[in-house]
């Protein structure tokens, strides 16, 4: 089966998931989104776990004619050398857990009941690998009682026959060796109707996978192992899967806080897709700014794209305390008398970030694009600290519209604790791209040469008129700390040889037109000065 088979039969599975759902009064519902995404959860927990016992050679579990009744046939300790010896990152599932079991009990009285309970039991029983911690510690369930969304109590069974009916048709376990891209693809599909970037409080922000991949491409350019990669503003994981991806996700371990249990359900699913469920119990639902879960962690590569503009006034003064003299140098911003919701809580964000980098650490911040040139405030105390720590890489500002649904013009910096501050790279792509229509909005495109060019000029530090320079920490100081490429860019003046008799022929032809408009002007003043002369005065 190929990948593009594979995709639309993912892709049918989804829709036709979302059209039980319509089908029983809970399309565009408030608790479609928790019923989409925590039934593929099941569906793919299901397939991993088969997949992976099948590997088990001792077991024969792959030669069996019906691999359920196989299942079924161990005994208790068999099944517990199974579990003990089935890879670490994967699911344990019992035979009365399966897709399968739960298809043949269809007939069974009560069924609804029996779909919740199995869900229950196994998010209990893979709590320690899959359950998301909130600041405090505690752990939340992985699934909720699916068939309580129906508030027709008759309609229950029903609505969960249909639902396993669905998850029985096709199977994921082909697909389990496929490429991070592949993965990418569906989840993008599945959660396109419940993720936006269009604001809001704790909006659940999503960045576009070309930010990410030039991000990731820029940040990653050897090959580290072992290390800790942080965002603390995840949302969906768009930035944490590419950068996993380019590091290799082997070799890294995945760390995260956001405050919308939304988007840390959707980062959850995101690691399990991306063979990062090691890192799911990094996962922590809390306000990063309040109280950082990793206040005391040091990370090798942070990147985030926080939410610019948030209403954070409720907590603004628990902020001003000594342990946070050191994270927030540059100061926080204030409480405006009126549109709260514009506070700059971005600056925050930057400020947690740097704080947050290792010795070697490297970070990459999406900020709007006026960060890069304020002049006085916050804004400006955060560039010059990055100047006077040798902390400042590059920037690239991004074409507008790069997000479909936001005006903001955008910018990455770039953070490394190693940076080499005689050679600072200012990449405008400000002219990139072309621009198609989504919905009501228009979206800025790159193409795949005008992402590689906006890499290579960082990681190779090229200096492209009018498109890319290389500066110093001493130029940027020189230039108020402006981070922005374009002023610093040269200005040329085009000289062209004449000879002196094209000169002279080109003044003559300056004095005949001056002349003429002259002639014209005198003209026009005596037309003027003869219609003043005509007027009279009338009394009405």
């Amino acid at each position: 089966m190929t990948d593009l088979t594979f995709i639309t039969k993912t892709k049918q599975l989804i829709d036709s998931l979302k059209s039980v759902c319509a089908n029983y009064g809970l399309g565009n519902d408030g608790n479609e989104f928790k019923i989409i995404t925590q039934i593929f959860l099941y569906k793919f927990m299901n397939d991993k776990f088969a997949h992976e016992a099948k590997k088990l050679e001792d077991f024969k579990l792959a030669e069996a004619p019906n691999f359920q009744e196989a299942l079924e046939a161990l005994d208790e300790e068999q099944y517990n050398f199974l579990f003990a010896f089935i890879n670490a990152n994967t699911p344990q599932l019992y035979p009365h857990q399966t897709i399968t079991y739960l298809h043949n009990k269809q007939n069974s009285n009560d069924f609804a009941k029996l779909f919740d309970d199995t869900l229950r039991e196994i998010s209990i029983n893979n709590a320690e690998i899959y359950s998301v911690k909130s600041a405090s510690g505690a752990k939340d369930k992985m699934f909720d009682e699916l068939s309580n969304f129906i508030s027709d109590a008759s309609q229950r069974d029903v609505f969960c026959k249909a639902l396993i009916s669905k998850l029985f048709e096709f199977s994921f376990e082909g697909m389990f060796n496929e490429k991070y891209d592949f993965f990418a693809t569906i989840f993008e599909y599945l959660i396109k109707d419940y993720n936006t970037d269009s604001g809001g409080k704790y909006a659940e922000y999503y960045t576009p996978h070309a930010v990410a991949r030039i991000m990731a491409s820029i940040m990653v350019n050897d090959k580290p192992k072992g290390v800790k990669v942080y965002d603390p503003s995840a949302g969906s994981g768009t930035l944490l899967m590419n950068i996993a991806h380019a590091i290799g996700e082997d070799n890294c371990s995945i760390y995260s806080e956001d405050i919308s249990q939304k988007s840390s359900n959707m980062l959850r699913l995101n690691l399990v897709l991306n063979n990062l469920s090691h890192s799911i119990p990094h996962i922590i639902k809390g306000n990063t700014i309040l109280e950082p879960y990793y206040r005391e962690e040091k990370f090798d590569y942070i990147v985030s794209n926080p939410p610019f503009k948030l209403d954070f006034s409720d907590f603004s003064v628990a902020l001003d305390k000594d342990i946070n003299k050191t994270r927030f140098f540059a100061g926080i911003p204030n409480i405006p008398k009126a549109k709260k919701e514009s506070m700059a809580i971005y600056l925050l964000f930057i400020q947690h970030i740097m704080y947050s980098l290792s010795a070697k650490g490297k970070g990459a911040i999406v900020v709007p694009t006026g960060f890069i040139t304020a002049q006085s405030g916050i804004e400006r105390k955060i560039r010059e600290a990055m100047i006077e720590r040798k902390l400042l890489r590059g920037v690239v500002s991004m074409p507008s519209n790069i997000f479909a649904s936001t005006g903001t013009n955008v910018s990455v910096l770039f953070l490394d604790n190693r940076a080499d501050a005689e050679h600072i790279v200012l990449v405008d792509a400000s002219k990139l791209g072309d621009t198609i229509k989504e919905g009501k909005n228009q979206r800025t495109v790159l193409t795949p040469t005008e992402e590689q060019s906006i890499i290579d000029a960082m990681n190779q530090k090229q200096a492209i008129d009018d498109f890319s320079v290389v500066v110093s920490a001493e130029d940027i100081k020189a230039k108020n700390y402006s981070f922005s490429a374009g002023q610093y860019f040269e200005v040329k003046i085009d000289y062209v040889d004449i000879t002196a008799e094209e000169f002279l022929k080109k003044m003559e032809g300056f004095e005949n037109r001056l002349s003429g408009l002259f002639t014209e002007g005198n003209i026009l003043d005596s037309e003027i000065q003869k219609q003043l002369k005509g007027l009279m005065y009338e009394r009405g």
